[in-house]
């Protein structure tokens, strides 16, 4: 064939034009400068991708910080590395596990991990799965009570047995939904006084032959506190002495999962507990990884009903799955492995208690300004929650929220449940990434609001549809 002489025939243009990708280039190129799209249809026609980037990078900027958002768990800081290798992974499909073997090589491994650090009795043969967060997991754990208690009681159920959960009424909504979502029955544990949490003596006294477990919260949402997993499962065992009912325990450690184990070393509260059947955490809270990945453990095989984990072969191999949903990135399991090569036991052991450190420190000047009274101190999880102190009458901790936020601070304000309506408060979550100068400007600003706060003649926001309850 002679030089540069195309080939005697070409494909029709109809085929031609298949093979052009309107993403290649830039369409329309001038469309972007006089043309505003429909914000609530489809466009007709494309737009620039530099248009395109434009429109909802400018839109985005009325976000608010994540950074000083005060009421969040979830992770908003990584390092530039981590946010590379989510990149690289962002097309893979977690589930697709025959199509992405390392993939899943490294899902394995981080429950591996979590099994040592949790004290499973056989690392090597507990079983878990990653999980879009917290609250899927929690729904897991949950079905995997409700098919041990059905299989124990399938003379009593279904029937006249109604199944029920025992836990405090702090829990996170996420339990609320599994109740709802699997028809079984809440038993809510109330506060009392300055009791937040669930105890143990309440906790037994609910338990029947009809409840499927007991949730214990490693690090209430509402103050940061832990509930006493040790004792719970101590007056279980005496329940158990006297009237023959074995009650499984499940830890809900969304934070406290990957908090206790590095600062709370003398904490009995894991699988160490031969009660506790079942934890579960968020990998992308304390588990220091952006949103979207969370962790299911159970102590042993027995402990999850094989018929809950089904297996799929037309994606390429026999894949067992547990899930309540399907297709979803591979890249924060990733990226939690990456934390865990990169921290280590005491690199996390550094990070959770210059973050309990802030805590304490934030908590005790916040003190120290005579406004205001300290439910919980940080010593915990790295949150505490506070309210007005008696005296102060001319404004209340909603005020307080709403000026803050003038100034870019997300500090949520909300009332606590029953019995407890009577208290509203402040919470200040503390992540990495929260550093000790961020907390001086918090401290600074909250200062400088506290004159014009003063002389208020009354509170000004008494709407209780302003409280913001910042669960997450």
């Amino acid at each position: 064939m002679p030089l540069h002489q195309g080939p005697a025939t070409s494909p029709s243009e109809p085929v031609r034009r298949l093979a052009l990708n309107p993403f290649f280039g830039e369409a329309n190129p001038v469309g972007g400068m006089t043309e505003a799209p429909p914000h609530h249809r489809l466009p007709d026609g494309p737009l620039p991708p530099s248009s395109a980037y434009q429109l909802v990078h400018d839109e985005l900027m009325l976000d608010g910080n994540s950074r000083l958002n005060l009421a969040t768990f979830v992770t908003t800081w990584m390092e530039p590395q981590a946010g590379v290798l989510m990149s690289e992974c962002r097309d893979k499909n977690m589930i697709d596990k025959d199509e992405y073997p390392r993939t899943a090589e490294l899902e394995r491994r981080c429950v591996a991990m979590l099994a040592h650090l949790w004290n499973a009795p056989d690392p090597a043969t507990a079983v878990g799965c990653s999980t879009t967060g917290s609250s899927e997991a929690c729904m897991l754990a949950g079905m995997a009570l409700k098919r041990r208690w059905t299989k124990r009681n399938a003379d009593r159920y279904p029937g006249a047995a109604r199944p029920n959960l025992v836990m405090g009424v702090n829990v996170q909504v996420c339990w609320d939904k599994f109740c709802t979502f699997w028809e079984v029955e809440p038993r809510l544990v109330p506060m009392d006084g300055d009791r937040f949490h669930l105890d143990a003596e309440s906790a037994a006294a609910l338990c029947d032959e009809n409840t499927i477990g007991v949730v214990a919260v490693l690090g209430s949402t509402f103050d940061g506190s832990y509930e006493p997993v040790a004792e719970i499962c101590a007056a279980l065992d005496a329940l158990q002495e006297r009237t023959g009912l074995d009650i499984p325990v499940h830890v809900d450690g969304a934070s406290g999962g990957m908090v206790a184990p590095f600062l709370d070393d003398d904490l009995v509260w894991d699988f160490r507990l031969p009660r506790v059947s079942s934890i579960n955490t968020s990998g992308h809270k304390y588990g220091l990884v952006y949103p979207g990945v969370g962790w299911a453990l159970w102590r042993s095989p027995a402990e999850l009903p094989e018929e809950l984990v089904f297996r799929v072969n037309y994606l390429g191999g026999d894949m067992p799955t547990f899930a309540l949903n399907f297709s979803r990135p591979g890249a924060q399991v990733v990226a939690q492995y990456y934390t865990f090569l990169r921290l280590g036991r005491e690199g996390y052991r550094a990070v959770q208690q210059t973050s309990r450190d802030i805590a304490r420190g934030l908590a005790e000047r916040i003190e120290a300004l005579g406004d205001f009274r300290l439910l919980t101190r940080g010593d915990q999880l790295p949150v505490f929650a506070f309210t007005t102190a008696p005296d102060v009458t001319s404004f209340n901790v909603f005020d307080v929220s709403r000026r803050l936020r003038e100034h870019g601070w997300l500090v949520p304000a909300y009332t606590f449940p029953a019995n407890r309506e009577d208290l509203s408060v402040l919470r200040v979550v503390c992540r990495n990434g929260f550093s000790a100068d961020l907390a001086g400007l918090l401290v600074e600003d909250l200062s400088r609001l506290l004159p014009e706060l003063r002389s208020q003649s009354h509170p000004f926001t008494h709407d209780e549809s302003a409280a913001t309850s910042f669960h997450h």
